[in-house]
């Protein structure tokens, strides 16, 4: 009875007794559900390099990743829905320039006249296209981002300050890279679905997001599904940039009430959405770019051959349009990735933070 009482307080010794190794997460987390013990799930989480959960949800049992894919799945889905209106209006601007002789024969202006066009010429069903691969696009590319991120994260996880941003950086590389390349043929699809419209000779006929894919392939054949691939991958340079300063400003910024376990402490839902707000600003400012240059290589296939290589278009770009070619469209795309980049990172912490609670 005496050994009992010694025990319960001093928890550490039932986890760590001396000349023993310490238990895994199995042997605490499974045993143990009353809610004194969720100290000790966190100082074991801390000390055994952060081992996976083995929550339960409806019967499923859940591991770290699976509930960073489901969050991050669920987040990029409502994003995409959300935002959908401006991320046409944004395909829009961007594919004008080369559709356009001058500047004076542009259809589209600014994020309001845009939208305000489309619902005049196809009414407010054409602020929607290319809805369908958005929710089929977002839902697995969100998926494998978070689920990849956080691996990579939880690896390359390091005590140095001065590392920090640069293991953060890696991860997002690693996971931007890996969806981008699994998800690229959803994305342009919905690109030219995005981009088809009454005006020009050369409309684009698609009936929907079955028909543009299997007319994508018998026209210009399965390649065609990997356009602006490479314009994709060089804005891996947006992540590396976006999510390590978003990291950095969540702790700045106080986003949580204590931030050695911010999957189990109050989010600050303001301070919350201010950082993820400004980490983008930031990184769209730089890579921008990519987006144009991917954008203008899904376009249609009748363009002339030249524009669908990347330093020809370039060129071109640079020549007809000048530096400002490269930012067609910027300002709708910070109106729609502002509260986009809100919208999935805000809901990816409490949705998880909602899962790790059980």
């Amino acid at each position: 009875m005496e050994n009992d009482e010694i025990k319960e307080s001093h928890p550490q010794e039932i986890c760590f007794p001396d000349s023993a190794s310490p238990l895994s997460s199995t042997d605490v987390i499974e045993p143990f559900r009353a809610e004194p013990d969720k100290l000790i799930d966190s100082q074991i989480r801390k000390m055994d390099g952060v081992p996976k959960r083995s929550n339960r949800i409806l019967g499923l049992k859940l591991t770290d990743n699976s509930i960073n894919a489901l969050s991050g799945a669920m987040a990029g889905l409502l994003s995409g829905i959300v935002v959908c209106p401006l991320d046409v209006a944004k395909t829009r601007l961007q594919a004008q320039g080369l559709q356009a002789k001058t500047t004076e024969n542009l259809y589209y202006r600014g994020s309001i006249g845009t939208m305000s066009t489309i619902v005049r010429d196809e009414g407010v069903r054409g602020l929607y296209k290319g809805l369908v691969p958005i929710i089929m696009g977002y839902f697995p590319t969100w998926m494998i981002y978070f689920s990849v991120y956080e691996f990579c994260k939880d690896r390359l996880r390091t005590n140095s300050p001065h590392w920090t941003f640069i293991s953060h950086s890696g991860s997002a590389i690693t996971a931007g890279a890996v969806s981008t390349i699994l998800t690229n043929p959803i994305w342009v699809i919905k690109t030219r679905l995005m981009l088809q419209t009454h005006i020009g000779a050369n409309r684009t006929h698609y009936r929907g997001t079955i028909d543009a894919f299997q007319k994508i392939v018998t026209q210009e054949g399965v390649k065609a599904l990997y356009a602006g691939l490479v314009p994709s991958l060089l804005g891996l340079l947006h992540v590396a940039i976006h999510f390590p300063v978003y990291e950095r400003l969540k702790i700045s910024f106080h986003c949580y009430s204590d931030e050695s376990e911010p999957n189990n402490s109050k989010i600050d839902l303001s301070r919350l959405i201010l950082a993820s707000s400004v980490s983008k600003m930031i990184a769209s400012v730089v890579s921008y770019p990519h987006e144009i240059l991917r954008t203008r290589m899904q376009l249609k296939s009748d363009l002339p051959k030249h524009l669908k290589r990347m330093i020809p278009l370039i060129k071109i770009t640079y020549r007809q349009e000048g530096i400002l070619g490269f930012y067609s469209g910027f300002m709708t795309n910070l109106v729609r990735t502002l509260p986009a980049s809100a919208i999935t990172l805000v809901s990816f912490e409490y949705m998880r933070n909602f899962l790790t609670s059980f």
